[in-house]
């Protein structure tokens, strides 16, 4: 498995990254024609599409919950733990790409400074699931960040040889992508536009992560067993972490989590003891 991903992030091209420059770029010509490239005119044009969406996905509320948890690191880093054993070179890609997409995100929110649903509407205007977002970081939407970036070191990783296969290996990243970040907005958290330059920021952020892993072996050690029980450690601190979410909150997606954690504990560590 690990040999085919290495394969296909060798093909990828530097004319990968004209996507998500494209669509920034046409957002950004949307947003000024707009005349919408300060705070509060970039609401106000967003404040009908936001309740609209809000209102009809809000009606699922336990499932747009669970879902938009993804958007938290420990989710995905744990869904995919069982890869450190089989498929390294995604963990090298995806913590190159994690710690780009951490900095772009921590940078932009703070660059933009836009307030979010919370802090700008009545919060009995619209539907809040979990607790209150407030505060002025809502462009871009880091659980949207962080949705695309792992969706697209995945992409890559796993691409189809066939035509057809690759097209609906795409579609169905695609479909899931916009299913996941769009649940922020289902939640209150974030307007359409947040989302949608979150994920192409996501996008961005997982081919840069590729490439660096690809050229560079900063995380070569993954693949090494003997640092093996640095993993165990981690998975026993993210279990702990879920652990405590559970209590708290008692989401279906942190026992999946869980479980996929303890699965990985126990291949890392009779493959550790084995070596």
């Amino acid at each position: 498995m690990n040999s085919s991903v290495i394969n296909n992030y060798s093909k990828l091209k530097l004319s990968s990254f004209y996507p998500p420059l494209i669509f920034l770029f046409l957002i950004v010509c949307f947003l000024y024609k707009e005349n919408a490239l300060h705070a509060d005119s970039y609401i106000k044009i967003q404040k009908e599409a936001f309740f609209f969406i809000n209102s009809k996905l809000a009606q699922y509320p336990k499932i747009q919950y669970n879902l938009t948890q993804t958007g938290n690191a420990l989710i995905p880093f744990s869904l995919l733990s069982i890869l450190i054993i089989y498929a390294p070179k995604i963990w090298e890609s995806l913590l190159s790409a994690s710690i780009i997409s951490l900095v772009f995100c921590n940078v932009l929110k703070s660059f933009f400074g836009v307030p979010r649903p919370a802090a700008v509407f009545e919060n009995n205007s619209f539907f809040i699931i979990g607790k209150t977002v407030c505060g002025n970081n809502s462009l871009p939407s880091g659980h949207s960040i962080t949705i695309f970036t792992t969706l697209t070191v995945l992409l890559f990783g796993f691409m189809p040889l066939e035509m057809k296969s690759k097209i609906l290996w795409s579609a169905l990243f695609i479909i899931t992508g916009l299913i996941l970040i769009f649940t922020r907005v289902a939640v209150g958290a974030h307007y359409p536009i947040d989302v949608i330059v979150g994920g192409i920021i996501g996008y961005f952020s997982g081919l840069l992560g590729i490439f660096i892993s690809r050229k560079y072996n900063i995380w070569q050690w993954i693949n090494n067993k003997k640092y093996y029980p640095v993993f165990i450690l981690g998975f026993l601190a993210c279990a702990s972490c879920l652990v405590t979410k559970i209590i708290d909150e008692n989401l279906t997606i942190y026992y999946i989590s869980l479980i996929a954690l303890i699965i990985s504990l126990y291949e890392i560590t009779t493959v550790y003891i084995k070596r």
